[in-house]
């Protein structure tokens, strides 16, 4: 597909300029604190992931940013805005994508399109030729008078998009936006977000796909309203584990496993791995040898034991893991 995703947004500041810049940004609900003290800075043309179990307050934190839920605490700039005083103002400057879609299942996709439209002020000429490239991007065309309600998820999901752009932001809010949709679809959907970036424009997204969380340029692993890594997914693989992967096969069940391995000083945790298990060991020369040797001593019967290529799902295991004990 070859679409200007942004044909006519224009964009003065270099590509270093930081678009979002918070400290100790912090959000309560009653004595519940959603999000708790973070900070982080994003850059023009970034796609930054967030990561993170349900709860653990990264739509939170997307509210607070795209200026709908003033924070409790901190201080912070989005787009030149500070959040504490200029909440309001942020607003037009932003496009918001929810993992609902955000659209009207009872309207059409011209009327939605419409609604959007109205609501982000986009003037009715402009509005014409804005509607016009949603459902070109959105593969459309001549369906302008289809309900939305009998879309597919993957159409659906590509005019939601359309509909958050219509007013042509800086920056783009993804709310877990491929959740429910076939693998295909999201692949798509990835191949507009990544033109999308190519163009300056700025994409903030959640998700729980690791294939996903793979392509963004820099990614934070939230856990209880805190940031607890962040990096890019080559640097996380590289050092968020604190330690060497090892993968070995074993007959016992992960509770015997953990049993015979928990108190061990040379191993710093033990995960299952589908059939098979991962353990982290410091780091060290010959890993495979010492989990071999640690194995037989506690009288546990292992095979197939070799150094694990480390990925974003190991990395978030254990570094969620070792916060939540």
């Amino acid at each position: 597909m070859s679409v200007n995703l942004m044909q006519s947004t224009a964009i003065a500041a270099n590509d270093s300029e930081h678009v979002i810049d918070v400290q100790n940004l912090t959000r309560v609900f009653g004595s519940f604190r959603a999000v708790d003290g973070i900070s982080f800075h994003v850059m023009r043309g970034e796609v930054f992931g967030f990561l993170g179990a349900n709860g653990a307050g990264k739509s939170t934190t997307i509210r607070i940013l795209c200026g709908l839920l003033a924070p409790s605490s901190g201080q912070g700039h989005v787009l030149g805005y500070d959040i504490m005083r200029d909440l309001e103002k942020v607003k037009p400057h932003v496009g918001y994508m929810s993992q609902k879609f955000s659209l009207y299942p009872d309207l059409t996709v011209g009327e939605n399109l419409d609604f959007f439209g109205g609501i982000y002020g986009v003037p009715a000429r402009r509005l014409a030729e804005r509607k016009r490239w949603a459902i070109e991007m959105s593969g459309l065309a001549g369906q302008e008078k289809r309900l939305t309600s009998n879309l597919s998820g993957g159409l659906k999901q590509r005019l939601a998009l359309g509909a958050a752009l219509l007013h042509e932001p800086e920056m783009i809010f993804l709310d877990e936006p491929t959740a429910g949709v076939a693998p295909a679809a999201r692949r798509l959907f990835w191949d507009l977000i990544r033109t999308l970036s190519s163009q300056g424009i700025t994409v903030f997204v959640t998700t729980h796909y690791m294939d996903e969380v793979e392509q963004c340029d820099r990614i934070a692993l939230m856990s209880r309203g805190k940031i607890v890594a962040l990096d890019t997914p080559a640097n996380l693989k590289r050092d968020a584990m604190g330690g060497v992967l090892v993968h070995f096969s074993c007959s016992s069940s992960i509770m015997d496993v953990r049993a015979a391995l928990g108190n061990e000083s040379g191993i710093l945790d033990v995960q299952p791995f589908g059939a098979a298990f991962h353990a982290l060991l410091p780091h060290q020369e010959n890993p495979d040898a010492a989990l071999a040797e640690i194995c037989e001593k506690s009288g546990l019967t292992v095979t197939d034991i070799h150094r694990a290529v480390v990925t974003l799902e190991d990395v978030f295991i254990t570094v969620i893991g070792r916060v939540e004990r």
